[in-house]
């Protein structure tokens, strides 16, 4: 049974959409609704595992909008939330944007089922509106459709609308540009844990960590498609916090592990640091390195990822979490230790690209990519490779991989793609597209599968506006 939601207000209104047009028609529409400034709207998201409320901590208008111009009523439907900006006195739908919270992983654990309210901060963005507006926020129900949690009314000419001038304090370099940030998608890389003296250590550790990303299909393939820059931010003390060993660190951005109380996992809890610095520079997506030699990371859809810049794994680690950031990409492993608690008996078709509950087969959302003969679900040898996968003792991590690679790269439907039993935390009942992705495990070098490949090309169309040719 699904928790009850107790929320603290219920609106259902019926919105009428941006209007599709040409994207000569969607730029003037663009240039009449919104300012060209970007607006931030700082919110309280507080709760249990059974109820949440959110509440205004600050608006303020943090530099110039950069990103998309056209697309306004975001068409993906990925996230676990999203959130609409309408029109207050015609109700028209002027911006829409799904995204995935700490708060929407941490109300999955232990700790929220307790009753034991917590509160984060989350914030919204959006290019600022030239009429008094609402900011909606809405949540996925079971049936996938989204049901209303909160509402806000905000006048951008109100006097409470924080309008000081971002910091230009800070170092912004490029490590390339191929065009206006409003026709690319744009990355920002923000480093934890680096002191003053090693600035050059950052600059080579966001070259080096680039360089993967864009070596690895598809966005080899699109590198025209993006900017990317990153930003100087030094912290006190190199390394950042461990509370497992007793170790803490001040760092500029607060990234600590053990985040939800799962040692690998790296999140800040200080979203406004991070947003402040990052205000500083154009950007779609935050990306956070850590200097660090243990391994971690982390990655939530929309929000930011974490990678440790030092781990031997890191490059496998920082493709893997751009999958989350990037395209709502689910993890497809359901063997590994995770922080979230609250699963249902029997899964809901899952909202990500890359898992189903494949309840009717006939309508694989992945269809398209199956060929006739591949049967669904698709057998492999589960079996053995769960018995090698929980092996104790007798093998070293080395040995263990390979013969996990071994394994899967010898299935007769190897590179194939089908419906495999096994993903998203689950041994059973939901399934994955390829028996291999760097979704589902670091025993291959980075590679996404097909269906996530697709995914992906799907959020750079959106922000490069190739929907709209």
């Amino acid at each position: 049974m699904r928790p009850l939601l107790i929320v603290t207000l219920l609106i259902t209104t019926a919105f009428s959409s941006v209007p599709a047009g040409t994207a000569s028609d969607d730029q003037m529409h663009f240039e009449q609704t919104f300012t060209g400034k970007k607006m931030r709207v700082d919110a309280f998201h507080s709760g249990t595992g059974n109820e949440e409320e959110f509440s205004v901590d600050r608006i303020m208008v943090a530099g110039p909008w950069a990103g998309r111009e056209t697309r306004l009523d975001e068409d993906l439907d990925l996230g676990k939330y999203r959130f609409r900006i309408m029109d207050k006195s015609s109700g028209k739908l002027l911006f829409s944007y799904g995204y995935c919270s700490i708060f929407g992983e941490w109300e999955t654990t232990g700790e929220a089922s307790s009753e034991n309210w917590k509160t984060f901060s989350e914030p919204f963005i959006f290019p600022e509106p030239r009429n008094p507006f609402s900011l909606a926020v809405e949540k996925r129900q079971g049936d996938g459709s989204f049901r209303e949690i909160w509402r806000t009314e905000i006048d951008p000419e109100s006097r409470f609308v924080d309008r000081s001038p971002v910091r230009d304090d800070l170092n912004i370099w490029t490590v390339f540009e191929e065009g206006p940030p409003s026709e690319k998608v744009d990355l920002l890389i923000l480093g934890d844990g680096y002191t003053e003296d090693e600035k050059g250590k950052f600059h080579a550790d966001v070259e080096r960590m680039t360089g993967v990303l864009f070596s690895t299909p598809p966005f080899n393939d699109h590198k025209k498609d993006f900017n990317v820059r990153a930003i100087d931010v030094f912290s006190q003390d190199s390394g950042i916090s461990d509370p497992r060993s007793g170790s803490w660190k001040n760092t500029a951005l607060g990234l600590t592990f053990n985040a939800l109380d799962l040692d690998r996992y790296v999140l800040s809890f200080e979203e406004k640091a991070i947003r402040d610095v990052a205000a500083a520079a154009p950007y779609d997506f935050i990306l956070i390195l850590f200097n660090d030699i243990k391994y971690g990371g982390g990655g939530i859809y929309n929000l930011w990822l974490t990678c440790s810049s030092d781990a031997a794994s890191a490059p496998q680690v920082l493709v893997h979490e751009f999958g989350h950031l990037f395209a709502g990409l689910a993890d497809e492993y359901y063997s590994s230790d995770v922080a979230y608690k609250n699963f249902a008996s029997e899964p809901d078709e899952p909202w990500e690209p890359n898992v189903t509950a494949l309840a009717d087969p006939g309508n694989l959302k992945w269809n398209n990519l199956v060929e006739k003969s591949t049967p669904l679900p698709t057998p492999w040898n589960k079996k053995e490779y769960d018995r090698i996968s929980s092996s104790q003792g007798s093998l070293s991590r080395e040995d263990k991989n390979r013969l996990l690679l071994d394994l899967v790269s010898s299935e007769t439907y190897a590179d194939r793609v089908g419906a495999f039993e096994g993903a998203a935390y689950r041994s059973t009942g939901l399934y994955r597209p390829e028996l291999n992705c760097t979704m589902f495990s670091t025993h291959k070098e980075q590679s996404f599968c097909s269906v996530c490949r697709e995914a992906i090309e799907r959020v750079i169309d959106l922000h490069t506006g190739k929907g709209n040719q």
